[in-house]
């Protein structure tokens, strides 16, 4: 599936899911998570931040699998460790979910995930 159709996937949805490859088990680990998208990137915050085990996947495996309502794609990420981006990101969270809900689900804030959709 190509990165476009992806995209058409995403406009309809709140929720991805995100395949991940396990640090230790070399198999793939698939996650329901949120994103926020802005432009060519997506966003992703880990729910546990640092915590997350498929945040500390990706840290060792930057590659993950994508699947929207239907569309998919693998494409490489970047873990986001700046504490002012990390920021940003979870102001795009709050904007697009409620600064309530992120309250509610997300108990450590400290990283973050970006995921070019296009590369250059």
């Amino acid at each position: 599936m190509s990165v476009e159709q992806l995209e058409r996937s995403l406009a309809g949805t709140d929720e991805i899911e995100v395949t991940v490859t396990g640090r230790v088990s070399g198999e793939p680990v698939t996650r329901t998570v949120w994103f926020a998208q802005e432009g060519d990137r997506l966003y992703l915050l880990p729910v546990r931040g640092s915590d997350s085990d498929w945040f500390k996947n990706v840290r060792k495996t930057p590659m993950i699998r994508i699947s929207a309502a239907g569309g998919e794609a693998r494409m490489h990420v970047r873990p986001i460790l700046d504490t002012s981006r990390v920021r940003d990101v979870v102001e795009k969270f709050r904007a697009k979910y409620g600064a309530d809900q992120v309250r509610k689900y997300y108990s450590k804030l400290d990283v973050a995930v970006e995921v070019p959709l296009r590369t250059v």
